[in-house]
């Protein structure tokens, strides 16, 4: 087990930080490239413009601006909050079968050469034939099977922030839930780029409308870090030869 430690440990600088980083801290997800410059990498709250009070009208009991009955209660400016609902039921089955067979052969002869075909069967063992000097013949089979049986399913409900507004009017969201229960924290993160027309009534959109979604579930504690594999050990177990 040593000679594996050091023999990895010789590996590690010819590997990109960032794998290093995978095995250390497990997989990160990819920014969202529609563009990624509009996704923050954490949860900001940004100031959006003419957000400022405006004074309430004469004979009135309603300000100017003010969400009323009447007005579309759905998200659509920077700092409003919608509901995503994530409902993912996904399975996957794939198999394969591969077999081949391939017989190959080949004779090669030399009738005459300069006349020395006579000569030839004086200077070899006995039984020389000049018609069949050479002759080779190969025989390969193969036969593969694969299977991938893939299952997941989560259902969770979540509120996201809107972190910009695209020149289409297309709405740049993230949001982020932490719960903790008995020193085990479990994080549910959503970000992505939806449409207005996608938002609902009731100002939910379902996470099938978000496109350049990222969903990720997880957890950190002490249940996590027992269940996780060690970082020395995932080290030598990516990096290692044999």
């Amino acid at each position: 087990m040593r000679i594996v430690t050091l023999a990895a440990l010789a590996f590690l600088p010819l590997a990109a930080c960032s794998t290093v980083k995978e095995a250390v801290a497990g997989p990160e997800l990819a920014p969202i490239g529609y563009p990624s410059a509009l996704v923050p990498q954490q949860q900001m709250v940004l100031a959006a413009p003419g957000m400022t009070p405006q004074p309430a009208s004469a004979n009135s009991l309603w300000r100017a601006g003010a969400r009323a009955f009447f007005v579309d209660q759905r998200a659509s400016r920077i700092g409003d909050i919608m509901t995503v609902q994530i409902d993912i039921d996904d399975s996957a089955r794939t198999q394969n079968n591969t077999t081949t067979s391939r017989t190959a052969g080949q004779t090669m002869g030399v009738p005459h050469l300069f006349g020395l075909e006579s000569s030839l069967g004086k200077i070899l063992p006995g039984g020389f034939d000049p018609s069949a000097m050479i002759e080779t013949g190969s025989t390969s089979n193969k036969a593969g099977a694969g299977a991938v049986t893939r299952s997941e399913k989560i259902s969770l409900t979540v509120a996201a922030v809107v972190t910009g507004v695209l020149p289409n009017g297309n709405l740049v969201i993230q949001g982020t839930q932490e719960v903790m229960t008995n020193g085990e924290v479990r994080r549910l993160t959503v970000s992505g780029i939806v449409r207005p027309e996608d938002i609902s009534a009731a100002n939910t959109v379902r996470h099938t409308q978000i496109a350049e979604a990222r969903i990720a579930y997880g957890g950190r504690g002490d249940i996590s870090r027992v269940q996780r594999t060690p970082a020395g050990q995932a080290i030598v177990e990516r990096f290692t030869p044999f």
